[in-house]
C-alpha cells in the first residue's frame, strides 16, 4: 500500500479528531473533565480552594475601594463560584448545607456583609438561615417597622437599612438559598413590657410566667441560668397570634427563599420542673388559654368538673356527687374527646374518679399541645401562601414521656404537618468522637415522621476538629449518612462557632 504525503488540512483535522477523542475519554473517566478550572479541586463538602478565596478577598476589597475592573473581576467570581457549588451539590450526596446567623447592625457597613456571605460560599454552604427575630428584636429596618418589637438597628442616620432585604439579595447574588429564621412562641423581654401584656403571657398553675420561670438555658448560656429574653407567649392569646402574623407577613414580603420557625414549644425547666406530671406544671393558665379549655366541654358537668380540676390539681368523689345535684338533666360530664367506656353504668363515684381524673390530665395535656399545634398552623400560613417553603426546628426528645409525665417543653414535633420542613436540633452529647447519641435522635425522628418528609437535621460544632465535646462536623454528618441515607440536607450551628473572631468583631462594633 502507498503511504500518501497528508495535507496541512488533512493533518488539522486528524489533530482536532485526537483532541475531541482524549476529551472524550476524559470525561468518560472524570466527572470534573467539563467543569471550571476551580470544580476539580472542590473538596468533597464543596469548599473552595484557598488560592480563589484569597484572590476573591481581595478583589472584593479593592473593589470595595473603587477600583471598576475589580468590580467586574469579583463579580465574575462570584457568578463561578455560584455555579461551582451549585454543580458540586448536585453530584454530592449532600444536596443542601446551611449555616445559621445572627446578623448585627455593624453588618451594614460597606462590605461587611458581601466578606460575611463569601465565607459561607468559601465552606461550600448553598444555603444561610438569618436570624431575624429573636431576643425581642425584628431585623427590619425601623422607619418600616409596623410591629410591637424594636429593630435590631436604631443608630440614627440607619433608620432605612433594610439588612435582611440586604442578606436575601446578596447570598442569592452567590448562589445562596437565604431562609428567614424566627424565633415563635419566646416573644422577647421587650415584649413583656408593653402595658397588658401580662394577659398575653404563659401561665402556669403556680402563677409563674417564663420570666420569673427557672429555665434551662440555651446551647451558649450556663445550663440552669434564668434567661430574661426567654417570655413566652399564650398560644391561645388573638392579640399574640395578630401581632405575630403581621412580623411574618413583614418578613415575607422581603421574599425569602424559606422561613423557619424556632421555639414552637414551651419553656423547658430545670430539674423536677423539667418534667411536667402535675396540671400545675402545664402552661394554660392564661386568660385565654383557660377560656378555650372550658370551650372544650360539651355540657355543664364537664365545663365545671374541668375547672375544679385545674384550680386544685385533682377531683374527689364528692365533685361528681355535687356535680349531679347541680345538673339533674345531664348525664356523664362531656368534653372533647372523652371515651365513657371505662367503667360500668353502675359504678360509684369513688370508682370513677381515678379514671376521670386520669382523663383530665390527657385532656389538659393535649389543650396545652394542641395550642402549639394551632400556633404553627398559623404562622406557616402567610408563608405557605406565597409559595415559600415554611419549616419548624425542634429538639427530637422533646416530644416524650418521662414516667408519669412529658417533657416540660410538650414539643408536639410527631404532629407537625409534612408539608413543613423538618430541622431537628440534633445536639447530642456524647463524649470525644462518639457520634451514637446524635445518630440516634436523628433516627428517632426518621422513625416517626410520615413519608416524604423533608428532614435536615442541625448539627452543632466546627469543621475539622471536635469542640465542646462534639465530633467535627464532618464525622457527624458521615454517621448520618450512613445510619439515614435518605438524608440530603442538614445544616450546622453556627457561623459564630466557625468564625468566632469576625462574631466577636461585629457584635461589639458600634455602628455610626
Amino acid at each position: 500500500m502507498i503511504v500518501r504525503p497528508q495535507s496541512s488540512v488533512q493533518r488539522r483535522k486528524l489533530a482536532y479528531s485526537g483532541l475531541f477523542l482524549m476529551m472524550l475519554v476524559s470525561s468518560l473517566l472524570s466527572p470534573f473533565a467539563w467543569m471550571g478550572r476551580s470544580q476539580a479541586q472542590t473538596s468533597p463538602y464543596c469548599q473552595l480552594p484557598a488560592d480563589e478565596i484569597a484572590e476573591k478577598s481581595e478583589l472584593r476589597e479593592e473593589a470595595i475601594g473603587g477600583d471598576r475592573e475589580a468590580r467586574n473581576r469579583y463579580k465574575d467570581l462570584l457568578d463561578e463560584h455560584a455555579e461551582q457549588i451549585r454543580r458540586c451539590r448536585n453530584q454530592s450526596w449532600l444536596k443542601n448545607q446551611a449555616i445559621w446567623i445572627r446578623l448585627y447592625p455593624c453588618d451594614a457597613q460597606e462590605g461587611v456583609l458581601e466578606d460575611i456571605l463569601d465565607r459561607m460560599v468559601n465552606r461550600g454552604y448553598n444555603q444561610v438561615y438569618v436570624e431575624v427575630f429573636y431576643n425581642g428584636q425584628v431585623l427590619l429596618p425601623q422607619s418600616q417597622n409596623r410591629t410591637p418589637w424594636p429593630s435590631t438597628i436604631r443608630t440614627p442616620g440607619h433608620e432605612d437599612v433594610d439588612l435582611l432585604a440586604e442578606a436575601i439579595a446578596k447570598g442569592q447574588e452567590r448562589g445562596l438559598k437565604v431562609y428567614a429564621w424566627m424565633f415563635m412562641m419566646n416573644f422577647g423581654y421587650s415584649y413583656a413590657q408593653r402595658p397588658g401584656a401580662e394577659q398575653l403571657l404563659a401561665i402556669n398553675g403556680y402563677g409563674q410566667t417564663s420570666l420569673n420561670f427557672n429555665t434551662a438555658a440555651g446551647l451558649n448560656s450556663d445550663v440552669g441560668a434564668i434567661s430574661s429574653e426567654e417570655t413566652f407567649v399564650d398560644p391561645y392569646n388573638n392579640r399574640a397570634k395578630q401581632d405575630y402574623y403581621a412580623l411574618v407577613q413583614a418578613v415575607v414580603q422581603r421574599r425569602p427563599d424559606g422561613v423557619l420557625f424556632d421555639y414552637v414549644r414551651y419553656p423547658r425547666g430545670t430539674g423536677p420542673a423539667s418534667v411536667a406530671s402535675r396540671v400545675q406544671d402545664l402552661w394554660i393558665y392564661g386568660s385565654a388559654a383557660q377560656q378555650a379549655l372550658y370551650n372544650r366541654a360539651l355540657n355543664q358537668k364537664g365545663r365545671e368538673l374541668i375547672r375544679r380540676y385545674i384550680s386544685r390539681g385533682y377531683i374527689n368523689a364528692s365533685d361528681l356527687d355535687s356535680l349531679d345535684s347541680l345538673y339533674p338533666t345531664e348525664g356523664e360530664p362531656l368534653w372533647q374527646g372523652r371515651e365513657l367506656n371505662y367503667y360500668s353504668p353502675t359504678a360509684t363515684s369513688g370508682e370513677r374518679r381515678p379514671i376521670i381524673q386520669s382523663q383530665l390530665w390527657r385532656l389538659t395535656v393535649a389543650h396545652a399541645i394542641q395550642g402549639v399545634l394551632d400556633f404553627l398552623a398559623m404562622a406557616a400560613l402567610p408563608v405557605q401562601r406565597q409559595g415559600i417553603p415554611a419549616g419548624a426546628v425542634f429538639f427530637p426528645d422533646a416530644n416524650q414521656t418521662i414516667g408519669q409525665g412529658y417533657d416540660s417543653r410538650l414539643q408536639p414535633w410527631d404532629r407537625f404537618s409534612s408539608s413543613l420542613e423538618w430541622h431537628p436540633m440534633s445536639y447530642g452529647v456524647c463524649g470525644g468522637n462518639n457520634t451514637s447519641c446524635i445518630t440516634s435522635l436523628v433516627q428517632r425522628v426518621t422513625s416517626q415522621a410520615p413519608p416524604g418528609t423533608r428532614i435536615s437535621p442541625v448539627l452543632a460544632g466546627t469543621w475539622g476538629q471536635a469542640v465542646s465535646n462534639r465530633p467535627s462536623l464532618e464525622a457527624q454528618m458521615q454517621a448520618i449518612r450512613q445510619v439515614a441515607p435518605q438524608i440530603n440536607s442538614m445544616s450546622h450551628f453556627a457561623y459564630s462557632w466557625q468564625e468566632p473572631q469576625s462574631d466577636r468583631d461585629r457584635k461589639f462594633c458600634q455602628l455610626r
